[in-house]
């Protein structure tokens, strides 16, 4: 099978076998699985590091004192693909043969988007100053995939009264209207809605934030 074909839609690899424990989010497919201790932890990534290996598909990995979050994505076709699917299968079964839990419910993926009317007079200065990198023409990456990363949405026609630079968090599909249910009862207000995909929501003093799932992006 070549590294095109396999590309999937998050539907796809939400129908997958075994993958209950994983969540598609901006980025790739994630999951969070809370381990107890550091060393459980440790070996739990070592079990990954096995399998990732075996299978010549690497994820990203964040080993927390009780918790291990992993992030699968082809980066070959920009996208998941099945070899995501197989792997994360196998993950969480390593997973639970060493205890350790998930919790697809704490999983989001953050980016800020800066609004430009020209994405090519603005990203230099953005990817200087925060040592990014590119990606294709409307995006920049942390190149230790640490920090978020930088979406330059074009804004056409311009907008007046309002910030131009606004945070997006992605959730999981059944996150995504309690998540804005707690927003409005911290005091926040809902500019638009487009659910299941996004909201538009408001801070006290007109900052904004979409609250996005996967939902509907097919």
């Amino acid at each position: 099978m070549s590294a095109v074909s396999d590309a999937i839609t998050p539907s796809a690899f939400d129908a997958s076998e075994g993958v209950g424990d994983w969540r598609v989010l901006f980025g790739g497919a994630t999951a969070n699985f809370e381990t107890g201790t550091f060393a459980t932890g440790v070996a739990l990534i070592g079990r990954i590091g096995e399998l990732a290996d075996a299978a010549n598909h690497h994820p990203d990995v964040d080993l927390r004192y009780g918790s291990v979050t992993v992030r699968l994505i082809s980066h070959d076709v920009g996208t998941i693909s099945r070899r995501d699917a197989d792997l994360a299968r196998q993950v969480s079964l390593a997973a639970a043969e060493l205890g350790a839990t998930a919790r697809p419910d704490t999983v989001q993926a953050v980016q800020f988007a800066i609004d430009a009317h020209v994405h090519a007079d603005v990203m230099p200065f953005w990817r200087a100053v925060l040592g990014y990198a590119a990606r294709g023409e409307e995006d920049l990456d942390d190149p230790l995939g640490r920090g978020p990363s930088i979406w330059f949405q074009q804004m056409d026609p311009p907008r007046t009264g309002r910030n131009r630079i606004h945070v997006d968090i992605c959730v999981p599909p059944d996150q995504g209207e309690s998540r804005v249910a707690a927003a409005l009862a911290a005091g926040g207000t809902l500019v638009s809605s487009h659910a299941p995909t996004w909201w538009t929501l408001a801070d006290a003093e007109g900052n904004e934030v979409d609250v996005a799932t996967m939902a509907g992006r097919e």
